[in-house]
């Protein structure tokens, strides 16, 4: 190991101890720790490069090579670096987070312990609407006139849901039993351990503007606080290359080589109508297409076609 090695080895050693058992704030109770950490972003390098020896060693390489993994999907490297963390998480919130099941997981037991006290409450200014267009996601902010109600009935049920649980384990009943009204604001915590591999996937999923904002919260956390100060270049690629990205379909580069075609002497961008001209033969008998209209933010966001107003 070289001195530049040492010294970069202990900066993360530093790094580690300094973020380890440190509780990051998620929602109104909740938290991310990390509890322990395995390797950093010379242990992908290592691992790519042992299939022919040390190579060479420069900051500079070590960056182009993580950068050359992500770029291309190799992801095998990334897997011999693993985080282990401690989550407090509202129990709906836990069913999409526990859906990757790609990590070891221990959560807490209302079986053998008491269910925490807490749950998760939603402010009058918090609740959302639900989308015209996506089933499973949300739109705008309901008024908070409305949310106040709303915030007031939810304080109640879940006063009451808490009563009737300790009522119930004060007349004697199992706790496996007594839990089983306790809704699902609810908290848990669970030890969490994955490899930076499937990390970055959870991350990538649930960072998305799409995802549930309460989960895209604790990946925000897990990522911004934790990841990027831990693996810097592999969180420098994997923003570049993941998260900030766009993928083009061969369908949306063939709907880009015909507006190029139409557009010829009249520039970009080109209005709403040229790329209805120009869009998929599949698309255009269709009322509705989630396709077309991804291919479409995808033109807007690259400046070659105007948003319809």
């Amino acid at each position: 190991m070289t001195a530049s090695d040492a010294s970069t080895a202990a900066d993360h050693a530093a790094t580690v101890e300094s973020l380890r058992w440190q509780k990051f704030p998620v929602l109104d109770d909740g938290f991310v720790a990390l509890v322990d950490c395995m390797g950093d972003d010379s242990s992908v390098v290592q691992a790519a490069r042992v299939s022919y020896g040390e190579g060479t060693r420069k900051v500079s390489d070590d960056r182009q090579l993580i950068r050359y993994l992500l770029r291309h999907a190799h992801t095998t490297p990334f897997e011999m670096a693993e985080l282990k963390f401690v989550v407090r998480v509202p129990m709906d919130c836990w069913r999409q987070w526990i859906r990757h099941r790609t990590a070891s997981v221990n959560e807490y037991s209302t079986r053998y312990s008491l269910a925490i006290d807490s749950m998760q409450g939603t402010g009058d200014a918090e609740w959302r609407s639900q989308a015209s267009n996506n089933r499973q996601g949300s739109a705008g902010l309901v008024p908070a006139s409305d949310g106040g109600k709303l915030t007031q009935a939810e304080h109640e049920l879940q006063s009451l849901a808490r009563k009737v649980y300790e009522d119930r384990l004060e007349a004697g009943i199992a706790r496996e039993q007594a839990r089983k009204d306790l809704p699902l604001s609810t908290y848990t915590e669970a030890y969490w351990k994955i490899d930076l591999h499937n990390l970055l996937h959870f991350l990538a999923l649930r960072m998305d503007v799409h995802a549930q904002l309460e989960i895209r919260r604790y990946a925000e956390t897990i990522g911004q606080r934790i990841v990027a100060p831990l693996f810097p270049l592999v969180w420098e690629a994997f923003l570049d290359y993941r998260v900030e990205a766009m993928r083009l379909t061969r369908l949306d580069r063939e709907v880009i080589g015909r507006l190029v075609a139409q557009s010829a002497g009249r520039g970009f961008p080109a209005s709403h109508d040229a790329f209805l001209a120009a869009q998929d033969p599949s698309w255009a008998e269709l009322a509705r297409s989630r396709e077309r209209d991804e291919c479409l933010d995808k033109l807007v966001a690259l400046g070659l076609v105007t948003r319809p107003t």
